[in-house]
């Protein structure tokens, strides 16, 4: 399993990356289980699903929301064909464990939430859309698991209920600045509400990302976010509504390699005159010392015209350049020779 946990988000030592599956299997289970994989290889610490029982959450008038599928025939159709059995799920988890990462799926009805208690999830991360349903909040909190809650929709007087609910509950909390717009643009995106989240609220912070690209979960790696999601897929080729608002697992690597770099780069802050220290021997190598611009008998009292600077810094630095210029030499110096202290000797 990752080696991430709600002490480490809490503490702000590491970024946990989920790559999102949503809809992205297209109801079929292996290539779900694909998915899986991609995204352990990838290096991500968690893989999420979306667990829909049609029955439990839609209408037959449900409207779709971009109409994409030629097969279905309304919305319910839709979310009936992304079903998995609860037998289904398990094998889901069992593979996730298998690969070392948390499993994750968002319920969207009280009965999605009895699945997946019995299943087992490492947390419950709350899509936007679900933000004000109170009686799932309840059941979910009886398993006493953290709530990763997405803020796609929401105003700051519904976030404020939600956050106030859930610490009354004293259960853990990641807050997720989301933007639902698929796929989301850079001016949408909302950097500057994860320092606010935090200072409102007290808690962890992250980022559920739509904006189909690495750069924003880069970007607030840099603030700090202790989540990071993004949606994923196999393939730009592969059929589904989210395409555009995901990233490719060979992206996702990518995004794992840049969150864990800058990671490291913010947990190791440089002393400078440390840093000096040891390069002085690479120091040596790429500055300049003051050597002889033109062959030079001893007794030859220095001037400007007489010295050049050049690599290698080994002997006298180019900085003292002024201050040898009307001293002695003490020896025969060849073009390009470089200068050294016992070569020299004031004059009176």
């Amino acid at each position: 399993m990752s080696g991430v946990r709600f002490d480490d988000l809490a503490k702000n030592q590491r970024c946990l990356i989920i790559g999102e599956v949503a809809q992205g299997h297209d109801g079929s289970l292996g290539i779900a289980h694909a998915f899986i994989d991609a995204i352990a290889n990838a290096g991500a610490d968690a893989v999420k699903f979306q667990t829909h029982i049609a029955s439990a959450e839609s209408t037959l008038t449900e409207p779709w929301r971009v109409k994409f599928s030629l097969q279905d025939a309304t919305r319910y159709d839709y979310w009936r064909r992304m079903e998995f059995t609860e037998e289904q799920w398990v094998g889901l988890k069992r593979h996730a464990d298998e690969r070392g990462l948390q499993f994750l799926s968002s319920p969207f009805s009280t009965e999605a939430v009895d699945v997946l208690s019995r299943v087992g999830v490492s947390a419950w991360k709350v899509a936007s859309g679900e933000f004000n349903n109170m009686p799932m909040f309840e059941r979910m909190a009886k398993s006493r698991l953290p709530f990763w809650i997405s803020t796609g929709m929401s105003a700051f007087g519904e976030i404020d209920e939600v956050v106030k609910w859930v610490k009354e509950q004293s259960l853990p909390l990641v807050l997720l600045q989301c933007t639902s717009e698929y796929p989301c643009p850079p001016e949408k995106v909302g950097l500057n509400l994860i320092p606010f989240f935090k200072e409102r609220y007290g808690c962890p912070v992250g980022l559920s990302d739509h904006s189909g690209t690495i750069y924003p979960g880069l970007a607030a790696t840099l603030l700090g976010i202790s989540v990071l999601e993004v949606h994923v897929i196999l393939s730009r080729e592969m059929f589904g509504p989210d395409n555009q608002a995901s990233i490719t697992t060979g992206e996702l690597r990518q995004l794992v390699e840049g969150v864990h770099f800058i990671e490291r780069m913010l947990t190791n802050p440089v002393d400078k005159n440390r840093v000096a220290y040891q390069l002085a021997p690479v120091r040596q190598i790429f500055t300049k010392s003051v050597v002889a611009g033109k062959d030079l008998k001893a007794g030859t009292v220095l001037r400007k015209e007489h010295l050049s600077l050049k690599k290698p810094g080994t002997g006298i630095p180019a900085s003292r350049l002024n201050e040898i210029i009307g001293h002695r030499l003490l020896r025969n110096l060849t073009r390009d020779e470089v200068l050294l202290e016992d070569d020299l000797e004031e004059v009176d």
